[in-house]
């Protein structure tokens, strides 16, 4: 038996659940940061440096950009002209399910939009498969088994060699598991959001499920977006996410949380850490979780998140305080 971690001297690997893929502790996603208007040369800059530092998951799903498919095309591209020859070093992951292209079949759970979706990811991406193949989020609009059906089909073809679920309510979640089973194909992983902000997984119990079915755990947003840095101490600025008219964090989400992101930030230093060190490293203390997605912009905010992982992992102390700045709420959104 391996041990649940390794480490390479740049990065703890973590293995998925019970399966014998590992991942890095730190996994880069590309939601917001690497779509047609951000700057092309600085996407590039940010995967290479990730990937000399360990960091070998990247995560896409079809709809990131914006506008939708562009960060799978940047990514393609930087694939082929940088990483051609460490295909095999890397595990490459997409999603369908959200809305992606207009009419009947561009967005939920069929398999025409599914098997037609991974099709188009592998030409954006210059990929003859990827690692993991999700469904991005649960469709109530169709059978389970159709879905299922196609995340099968998925690994059957070879177009992707193992298949997650992202989003799902836990009583729909043991339901597709169990089918996926039944079909032969494991679940290789899990994708929620989560952060101190947002700790829906563990309120719902699916953490508990999936510890206990050997399932690995991928987090997203594990800083809420950004809320969980020092950008919102104050204000929020006029180049932060929160600023622009469109997006999935808004000022009415932030203001709200300002007492807390400024407690939580005294909190950090208190013991002699970045608040943003102190949230990548809360969500990394869970042992249902394989690894932690974070997102940057540019490479300073790439390497600052990294080195979270220079960061001791909080105590007890620590994550008492926490919940008493920021309890454990049942209410929290599987969403964002």
């Amino acid at each position: 038996m391996f041990d649940s971690n390794r480490y390479d001297g740049r990065m703890p690997y973590r293995r998925c659940g019970d399966s014998g893929l590992f991942l890095p502790a730190i996994s880069l996603g590309f939601w917001h940061h690497f779509g047609r208007n951000d700057d092309f040369e600085e996407a590039r800059r940010i995967m290479r440096r990730a990937f000399d530092r360990g960091v070998t998951h990247f995560d896409l799903a079809n709809n990131y950009g914006p506008p939708p498919g562009s960060a799978e095309e940047n990514v393609g591209r930087i694939l082929i002209e940088d990483f051609a020859c460490h295909r095999d070093e890397l595990v490459i992951s997409t999603k369908a399910g959200h809305e992606m292209w207009n009419g009947p079949y561009g967005q939920k759970g069929s398999r025409k939009h599914l098997l037609s979706s991974l099709d188009q990811s592998l030409k954006r991406l210059r990929l003859n498969y990827v690692d993991i193949f999700y469904s991005h989020c649960p469709d109530s609009d169709t059978r389970l088994e159709e879905t299922m059906s196609a995340l099968a089909t998925a690994v059957n073809s070879g177009k992707a060699l193992y298949v997650g679920l992202s989003k799902y309510p836990l009583k729909r979640l043991k339901k597709a598991v169990k089918i996926l089973k039944d079909m032969g194909i494991r679940c290789l992983v899990y994708q929620p959001p989560y952060s101190i902000f947002n700790r829906w997984p563990e309120a719902e119990g699916i953490f508990d499920y999936l510890h206990e079915e050997g399932i690995g755990c991928v987090v997203f947003s594990p800083l809420a977006q950004g809320m969980l840095t020092p950008k919102y101490l104050d204000s929020i600025p006029t180049n932060s996410r929160a600023a622009q008219p469109e997006g999935f964090l808004q000022p009415e989400q932030v203001t709200p949380q300002r007492e807390k992101i400024r407690a939580l930030h005294e909190l950090a230093a208190t013991h002699e850490m970045s608040l943003t060190h102190m949230a990548i490293q809360w969500t990394l203390r869970s042992r249902a979780v394989t690894s932690s997605i974070i997102g940057a912009r540019t490479v300073a905010q790439l390497d600052d998140s990294l080195d979270a992982l220079h960061s001791p992992m909080p105590n007890e102390g620590m994550l008492a305080a926490i919940d008493s700045i920021a309890p454990m709420e049942t209410h929290q959104s599987r969403n964002v």
